[in-house]
C-alpha cells in the first residue's frame, strides 16, 4: 500500500505515525493493548499483547467523535479517515513539551484512587475533574500542577485555563454521545496541540482514553465500538 512508502516519524504504543504530504500526518491504528499485571487498562503504559480488530475500532470510534467535534465547531487536528487501512490523516501539530494528557474525571477510578484512596472510594462521583501529567512513561506520567507547567516553561497560565475549559466542553460532548447509546463515561484524557498557533484537540478519542461502563460493567475497544458506531 501507499502507507509503507512513507516515512515513519514516530513508533507509539498504539499507533504509528508516518509523514504525509502537504505537511499533514498520518496515523495507523495498531492491534496493540496497554495494561499492567495481564489485565487491560487504557491508562497503562504497557502494552500486554494484541487483540485483533482493535485498531479499527480506535480508529472509527476517533473517526466518529473527531466528526462530532468539527460538527460543534470544537477545533482538532482531524482531515480525514481510511477505515479500510486504519489510517487517520491529521494537520501536523505542535505539543507542549513531549506532551500532555488532560483527565477529566467523573467518577473516581484507577490513579485516582490508588492516589487518594485514603479520601475517596472507587465510583464515587466527581464533578468534571482535570487533572493534567506529563507524558513520559519511563517516569509513570507524573501529575503537574499549573504553576509547575509554567515555570517549566510548558504552558502558559491563559492555556492551561483555556485548555483545561476545551477539556471539560468535550467531555460534557463525549458524555452526551455515549448517554445516547446507555453508556456511562468514567473518566476521559485529552491531548492538545497547537495548529497555526492555536490550541486544538490532537491524538485519537477512543476507548484508548476514555473508561467506560454498560450497565454498571467496564467495556473494551471492540464492544464500544460495536455500540456507538454500529
Amino acid at each position: 500500500t501507499e502507507v509503507q512508502k512513507m516515512k515513519v516519524l514516530y513508533e507509539g504504543k498504539t499507533k504509528t505515525v508516518f509523514e504525509a504530504e502537504e505537511g499533514n500526518v498520518l496515523l495507523r491504528f495498531k492491534d496493540d493493548v496497554t495494561g499492567e499485571a495481564g489485565i487491560i487498562d487504557p491508562g497503562a503504559n504497557s502494552i500486554i499483547g494484541k487483540m485483533e480488530g482493535k485498531g479499527n475500532a480506535s480508529l472509527r470510534l476517533s473517526k466518529h467523535f473527531f466528526e462530532l467535534l468539527k460538527k460543534e465547531g470544537i477545533p482538532s487536528h482531524y482531515i480525514d479517515a481510511d477505515t479500510d487501512e486504519n489510517t487517520m490523516l491529521v494537520k501536523k501539530a505542535v505539543t507542549f513539551g513531549d506532551g500532555l494528557e488532560f483527565i477529566c474525571r467523573r467518577k473516581a477510578a484507577g490513579s485516582f484512587v490508588r492516589r487518594y484512596g485514603r479520601y475517596i472510594k472507587e465510583g464515587t462521583p466527581l464533578d468534571y475533574l482535570v487533572e493534567v501529567t506529563l507524558k513520559d512513561d519511563e517516569r509513570g506520567d507524573p501529575l503537574v500542577n499549573e504553576d509547575s507547567l509554567r515555570q517549566l516553561g510548558l504552558m502558559t497560565a491563559e492555556e492551561v485555563e483555556y485548555a483545561a475549559s476545551l477539556t471539560k466542553k468535550v467531555t460534557k460532548l463525549v458524555e452526551k454521545e455515549l448517554e445516547r447509546f446507555g453508556l456511562e463515561l468514567i473518566d476521559i484524557k485529552f491531548e492538545f496541540g497547537r495548529v497555526d498557533g492555536k490550541i486544538v484537540v490532537i491524538d485519537e478519542i477512543s476507548g484508548d482514553n476514555m473508561r467506560v461502563k454498560k450497565d454498571g460493567k467496564g467495556i473494551d475497544q471492540k464492544e464500544l465500538c460495536e455500540i456507538v458506531c454500529g
